[in-house]
This record gives structure tokens, sequence and C-alpha cells, in this order.
């Protein structure tokens, strides 16, 4: 039986200890500069999170990390977020499908006056706290990097000017940072590999 190692995440989709190769994997695969490593104890994990990454990392750390790359096969048990806006600002949308079938799970919008930003971010958390509610713990993919990081800050950091007709938009932000500072969550938020693997499944065909 193979004995089991700690994973430390420095820099990644939410940094912190995993106990599974898996579970680390899902928080570095896309993520660009993810900086882990693996340890025998927790006790080393534990020291280790908590110190430069480099001094353990070092190097050679790139030769020696099992190094998560974009060629592996994304997972079809999530969901696949997309957003879309006619125009910048303009007539904004987003959804979630489970990739499994391609089945629409969930779609909010048009909204007047909108950015494809505040969409890709909206429909993460959107994702989050639906799979919260039915106590599931599937991964969601985004192919939005600025997105990815609003949610690991909790904060939509648009400079996105609020207007009479933005109103909407302006009040789903503030309940999803809201749902952000109050919940916690399991579910990994993964980088989808547009370029190995085709446009992410909730893509609304536009381009």
């Amino acid at each position: 039986m193979a004995k089991k190692k700690f994973y430390v995440v420095w820099q990644g989709v939410q940094p912190g200890i995993y106990s599974s190769w898996d579970e680390c994997k899902a928080q570095v695969t896309g993520f660009e500069q993810a900086r882990y490593k693996s340890f025998e104890t927790k006790e080393e994990a534990d020291a280790a999170f908590n110190d430069n990454p480099w001094k353990h990392i070092g190097k050679t750390g790139p030769k020696n990390r099992k190094i998560a790359t974009s060629q592996e096969k994304y997972l079809t048990e999530s969901i696949a977020v997309d957003a879309a806006c006619s125009g910048n600002p303009g007539l904004m949308e987003y959804r979630g499908v489970f990739v499994a079938d391609g089945v629409e799970i969930f779609h909010v919008g048009p909204l007047k006056d909108g950015t494809n930003n505040i969409g890709e971010f909206l429909a993460i958390v959107h994702a989050l706290a639906l799979l919260k509610h039915k106590n599931s713990k599937l991964p969601v993919y985004s192919d939005s990097v600025n997105a990815m990081k609003w949610v690991v800050r909790k904060k939509c950091n648009t400079k996105l000017e609020k207007t009479k007709h933005n109103q909407p938009i302006f009040e789903l932000i503030t309940r999803a940072e809201k749902w952000l500072s109050e919940n916690t969550y399991e579910n990994p938020v993964i980088k989808w590999e547009t370029n190995n693997w085709g446009e992410i499944p909730a893509d609304f065909g536009r381009k």
C-alpha cells in the first residue's frame, strides 16, 4: 500500500494542505505559475505551508514535482460556466451546464450594461452556491482567469460604472461577494484549457 503523502499548495485556486494528489491536482491544473509540493508528514506540510515556498521547491523543484499539465483530460462529472456580453459594457448573461451531458442547469440574463468578466465571476459563484445547497463537491470549470482570481479574493474587482440600467447586476455582485465572505466550499474551481479541449461546454457560441 502506497504511503500517504500531504500536498502543500502555496499558489493555486485555493492554497492549502491536501491529503491526496487528486485534491491537489484540482487546485493547480491549468493555474498559471502554480506552486506546490508533496511531503511525507502532516507536520512537515504544516511547517512548509507557513514558510517561503522557494525554500522547499528550490531550483530543482520543477523537475521533482509532479506537474499537472494542461494535456490532461477534463472531468466529465463537473459543472462548466461561461458568460457572454454584447458590447463592453453591453447585454450580459451567464449560465452553467453539466459537462457530462451538456444540460443547462442555470441561466441568468441578459442584463443591461454588464461586462464579460462580471458575468464569469457571477457564474462561478452561482455554481458554487448551487452545489453547496445540494451538498455536492463537483468541480467547477471556468475559462476566465480573472474571474477565478476574483472568486479567490472574494471581490469582484470591476471598474464598471454603476448606472440606472445595471443596478440589478450590482445587486447580484453584492450578493455574490456576501456569499463568498460567509461561506466555505470544497469544490475545486479549475481553469478550462480551451486550446486543448475546445470551447467550454457552457459557451454561448457567439464568437
